[in-house]
C-alpha cells in the first residue's frame, strides 16, 4: 500500500512508504493467536531528540524490547528506524542512526510477506519454521511484524504506509479459497489501519490477492467488491468505482507545501502477468492503457506529476535471459507510454520479484528518461530461477518537494541467520545508494551512469550491487557470464529491440 503524509514544518517534508506482503499472521495484530505479531519494538525504539531548520534528529536503538534494557517506543515517537526527516547522510553506529540537520524530502518502501502453513512457500526450501523465517521460506512472525508494530509505535505516527500487494501466503492453490483471500486483505488492512489511523494510504493489489492466485479479471468480482470495500477509508468515491471495475484506480495527494500536484497511480500490472488466463488474446485488459493514457494526458495538460505504483514490474527480469515480468505485448505497450509521458512521470515502483534491483527507462535515441525501482521483501523466498535466496529487506527513498524527483535511497535489512540465532530482529543499514555507487541522485541521468559503471567488464561495483541484489544473502556469491548478462541487460533495456541487442553483446559484459 501506498501512503503520503505532511509533517508540521515550514520546509517540512513527506514521508511515503510501503509495505509489500501482510504481516506474517495475516491477521490483526490483537488477533492473539500463536502467529500473532510479538512485542513491539523488535525493530527498535526511536527517540525524538530535537527538531532543528525542520530537520528531526532521531535516535533509534536496536533490539528486542525488554531483552536488553531497551525502553518501549515513547507514546507520540513516530516511526522506529524511518520516523522523522531523511537527510542526504546517515551514519551508523552502536548507539543508532544520526540524521544530519538538511536533506531535502522522502518517500519510503516497506515490504513484507506472510508465512505459509508450516512455515514454508511454494517452491521454497524445507524446514522447521523459525521465528523471523529462512531462507527461501516465508518471513516469521519476528520479521514482518516487528516492522509494523515498530512503525505504528505506541502513538501518532510520522510517516504513511504504501502497500504494492500480496497479502495471503505464497502458497499451492488448494490451501485458500476466495473467502480466505478476501479475509486476510480485510484483516491486514484493519490492521494498518490501527497502526496508522491518520495517513492516508495508497493500496495496489499483487498477484497472489486473488483466487485463484494470478488469475485477476477484467470486470468487475466478489475480490474487487470486497477489497474497495476495506479501502474506502483511504479512497475517494472515483478511485473505489474505477477499483471495482479492474483492480486500478489514479487520486491526488493533496499537499499545502507545494506548488505542484502529485498523483499516485495504481496499476493492475497483474492483468498483465503471464501466468494469467483471464487476458489472454486480450489487447486492453480492462481498458487499462487506455485509462492510463488518459490520465497521463490530463495530468500533463494540468502540469501534475505522477508516481506509478503497482506489483509486477515492466522490463525483462534480471534473473531469467529473454523473460519479461508481463506478456511481451503488455511490456512493449506500457514502455511506449511510459515513454511517451516521461516528463511527467517522476518515479516508477515496483515489487513481485522479493529482489533489490533498479531500471532506467530509455527513449528511442538512448537518453535515460525515467527511473524505476523494485524493492527488496521482507519475505526471503527461493525459486529454480531464483536460486539465491535473500535477506529481509526494508527501504527509504528521499524526493525533492518542489518536483518529487527521486534523490537517495537508504536500504535496511535483516541478517536472517543472525536474527533466528539471537532471536531478535536488528535491522542495518545496508546501503545508501548515492555513496555506494558515487552518483548525485536517483534521477535517470545518474541512474543511467551507474549502469555504464557496472557494465564495465570485473566491475567491483557490479559486485556490490548483487550483493545487494539479494540484500546481503552471502557476500561470497559471485553474478559472473550470463548472469551479469541479464543483470545489466535488464537494467538498461525494457523493450525487446533494445534488450535483445544488448544480449546479443554478451561478451562485452564479461
Amino acid at each position: 500500500m501506498y501512503a503520503m503524509r505532511s509533517l508540521p514544518s515550514k520546509r517540512c517534508s513527506r514521508l511515503v512508504w510501503g509495505v509489500e506482503h501482510s504481516l506474517p499472521s495475516g491477521r490483526p495484530a490483537s488477533a492473539g493467536a500463536a502467529t500473532s505479531a510479538p512485542p513491539a519494538a523488535r525493530l527498535g525504539s526511536c527517540e525524538l531528540l530535537g527538531a532543528t531548520r525542520g530537520w528531526h534528529l532521531l535516535k533509534v536503538t536496536p533490539g528486542t524490547a525488554g531483552s536488553r534494557g531497551q525502553p518501549e517506543p515513547p507514546s507520540g515517537s513516530g516511526v522506529a528506524a524511518w520516523g522523522g526527516f531523511w537527510p542526504r547522510e546517515v551514519r551508523a553506529g552502536r548507539g543508532g542512526f544520526r540524521r544530519p540537520r538538511r536533506g531535502p524530502r522522502l518517500a519510503q518502501a516497506v515490504r513484507g510477506s506472510p508465512p505459509s502453513r508450516g512455515g514454508r512457500t511454494a517452491g521454497s526450501a524445507g524446514g522447521p519454521a523459525l521465528p523471523h523465517g529462512r531462507h527461501g521460506a516465508a518471513a516469521g512472525a519476528g520479521a514482518g511484524a516487528a516492522l509494523l508494530r515498530a512503525a505504528g509505535g505506541a502513538g501518532r505516527p510520522a510517516a504513511a504506509p504504501l502497500r504494492r500487494g500480496d497479502s495471503p501466503p505464497h502458497v499451492h492453490v488448494k490451501e485458500l479459497s476466495t473467502k480466505l483471500v478476501i479475509s486476510i486483505i480485510g484483516n491486514l488492512s484493519s490492521t494498518i489501519r490501527n497502526f496508522f489511523p491518520d495517513l492516508q494510504v495508497f493500496p495496489a493489489l499483487g498477484n497472489h490477492d486473488y483466487w485463484p492466485q494470478d488469475q485477476l479479471p477484467v470486470t468487475t468480482s466478489e475480490v474487487y467488491n470486497a477489497v474497495a470495500d476495506f479501502w474506502k477509508p483511504w479512497l475517494n468515491d472515483e478511485a473505489i468505482s474505477t477499483f471495482r471495475k479492474g483492480g486500478f484506480y489514479t487520486q491526488l495527494f493533496e499537499s499545502s507545501n507545494s506548488h505542484q500536484p502529485l498523483r499516485i497511480i495504481s496499476l493492475n500490472t497483474n492483468l498483465y502477468y503471464s501466468p494469467n488466463k483471464e487476458t489472454v488474446n486480450i489487447t486492453d485488459p480492462a481498458n487499462q492503457f487506455a485509462w492510463l493514457e488518459e490520465i497521463l494526458e490530463t495530468s500533463s495538460q494540468k502540469k501534475e506529476k505522477v508516481y506509478v505504483i503497482g506489483h509486477v514490474p515492466v522490463g525483462y527480469l534480471p534473473y531469467a535471459r529473454n523473460t519479461t515480468a508481463i506478456r511481451e505485448y503488455y511490456n512493449e505497450r506500457l514502455v511506449k507510454i511510459f515513454r511517451k509521458y516521461s516528463s511527467v512521470i517522476a518515479g516508477q515502483f515496483f515489487g513481485h520479484t522479493h529482489r533489490d534491483s533498479i531500471m532506467v527507462l530509455l527513449d528511442e535515441e538512448e537518453k535515460p528518461v525515467n527511473s524505476l525501482f523494485v524493492a527488496p521483501a521482507v519475505t526471503p523466498v527461493k525459486s529454480v530461477l531464483q536460486t539465491e535466496s535473500n535477506n529481509p529487506g526494508v527501504r527509504l527513498y528521499q524526493y525533492d518537494i518542489f518536483d518529487y524527483s527521486l534523490l537517495d535511497l537508504w536500504q535496511f535489512y535483516l541478517d536472517l541467520r543472525d536474527a533466528n540465532k539471537k532471536n531478535e530482529s536488528n535491522w542495518k543499514l545496508e546501503y545508501i545508494l548515492t555513496k555506494t555507487y558515487g552518483i548525485e541522485d536517483l534521477k535517470p541521468e545518474s541512474l543511467y551512469e551507474m549502469a555504464k559503471q557496472l557494465s564495465m567488464p570485473h566491475s567491483t561495483l557490479f559486485e556490490q550491487y548483487y550483493s545487494n541484489y539479494i540484500v546481503s544473502y552471502d557476500k561470497t556469491i559471485r553474478c559472473e557470464e550470463g548472469c551479469k548478462t541479464c543483470q545489466i541487460c535488464a537494467i538498461q533495456y525494457l523493450d525487446y529491440s533494445s534488450y535483445t541487442d544488448c544480449i546479443n553483446q554478451e561478451a562485452v559484459w564479461r
